[in-house]
């Protein structure tokens, strides 16, 4: 018996003993004092017994029909096999149009051996941070590295913008790696779309902060530092992954829903997939995105001397020789200009290169016009861990012939005479 019947027995034998009137007891088992009586009547015709439940061992009133349960696991088996109970709920609602319960399939899935339920990781506290009050205020961004279009192509990076008060999704972005270039384009469609926000809130790699605690005279900002400082938007390095958790967190939640709907699309490639990408955002930010608790707005609109095609470019200082040539990235620049050489002499400009490998020389905010002069040997690259295994691929991987060239025709042998016999 179960404790709500254990209970009704126990008032049962009080009434018997008259130690407890049925409308003392209809308040004590929260029933009409109606029910109270037939309950009473029968127990003392029946005994325990007619307090059992009649239902108890029967199939439920409200259970699946067996033709839509047979038909969520053919589903399940053909199309979601791996799958989250949640996310193949949703698939089967929206694409099927089968009416079941998220509980329904989460007991399927068990059953079936299609999912297996997590156990319960040791707690470790982290001090909780509250949601920022406004959009805007502070925009989460992490570049995933991961097989997004599993054995279709090769793995690749997602940089992911994520608002921190909202948790919607500003922009994604699939390149080949975490780069200064790949987060300044994944930047300028931010801004673009929703304006400047007040800060960036970023882990510590080598792109958002200077790590070498020895970098002497050196510049303290990175190039990606000191574009958003002239564009005033500030970056703030966590000091642990918990601390940017929101970030995180969707990282594995894209990793498993993104991946899974390109794969029913057959998206294939970067450039698919990027396409794509605007489309789940708008799903993903109706399905998760939450409403601020202010209703203000903090991006900022983007300003005329807010000259993006200048202010993200990489850029460094160099000093003019005397005889007018500079060298960037093992190249040789010399000056062209019709004023007199000795103006330019020993004078500073800022060398900008853009994501297409076009080079500007700056000279008090003006374009100098200039001629390669030599191409330098090349020197040891420096390189950071996330990007060691890619160059090293590309290095095996070597020259690729065209795919007219003679090489992948083969070459013939010319008929000649007979051969000469060379074994005397």
């Amino acid at each position: 018996m179960s404790k709500k019947e254990l209970s009704r027995v126990e008032v049962m034998e009080r009434i018997k003993a008259k130690k407890m009137t049925q409308k003392k007891a209809s308040e004590a088992l929260g029933l009409s004092v109606r029910h109270v009586r037939r309950l009473w009547k029968n127990y003392r015709k029946k005994g325990t017994a007619s307090l059992i439940s009649k239902r108890r061992g029967k199939p439920s009133n409200n259970r699946l029909p067996p033709e839509r349960k047979e038909k969520a696991i053919d589903i399940l088996h053909s199309q979601y096999a791996d799958f989250g109970p949640t996310f193949a709920h949703e698939k089967l609602v929206e694409q099927h149009g089968l009416k079941l319960s998220l509980g329904s399939v989460r007991q399927i899935m068990i059953a079936e051996k299609l999912w297996t339920p997590r156990k319960a990781k040791k707690i470790v506290a982290h001090q909780m941070r509250e949601r920022r009050a406004c959009l805007g205020e502070l925009v989460q961004i992490d570049g995933s590295p991961h097989r997004w279009f599993e054995e279709r192509a090769a793995a690749c990076t997602l940089l992911v913008f994520i608002d921190d008060a909202t948790g919607r999704l500003g922009e994604l972005r699939f390149v080949a790696s975490e780069s200064f270039f790949s987060y300044v384009a994944a930047s300028r469609a931010y801004f673009e779309r929703h304006g400047k926000p007040v800060a960036f809130y970023s882990d510590k790699h080598g792109i958002f902060r200077v790590n070498q605690p020895s970098v002497g005279l050196g510049e303290s900002l990175t190039q990606f530092g000191r574009a958003m400082q002239e564009l005033e938007v500030a970056i703030i390095c966590a000091n642990t992954p918990q601390a940017k958790g929101r970030v995180e967190r969707v990282n594995l939640t894209l990793q498993d829903r993104l991946v899974k709907e390109m794969r029913l699309l057959g998206i294939s490639s970067i450039e698919e997939g990027n396409a794509y990408l605007p489309e789940f955002m708008e799903d993903f930010n109706r399905r998760f995105g939450v409403v601020p608790r202010s209703s203000n707005d903090a991006h900022r609109p983007l300003l005329l001397k807010d000259d993006l095609d200048q202010i993200l470019t990489w850029q460094e200082t160099r000093g003019i020789s005397k005889n007018l040539s500079i060298q960037f990235k093992n190249v040789v620049y010399q000056i062209q200009t019709e004023r007199p050489t000795y103006a330019l002499r020993k004078a500073k400009v800022t060398v900008c290169l853009d994501a297409k490998g076009k080079v500007s020389i700056l000279y008090k905010g003006k374009e100098l016009a200039y001629t390669i002069f030599k191409k330098q040997a090349k020197q040891a690259e420096i390189m950071t861990s996330k990007d060691l295994d890619r160059k090293v691929n590309k290095i095996r991987k070597g020259h690729k012939p065209a795919p007219d060239h003679p090489w992948r025709s083969g070459f013939s042998t010319p008929i000649s005479g007979p051969k000469a016999d060379i074994s005397t």
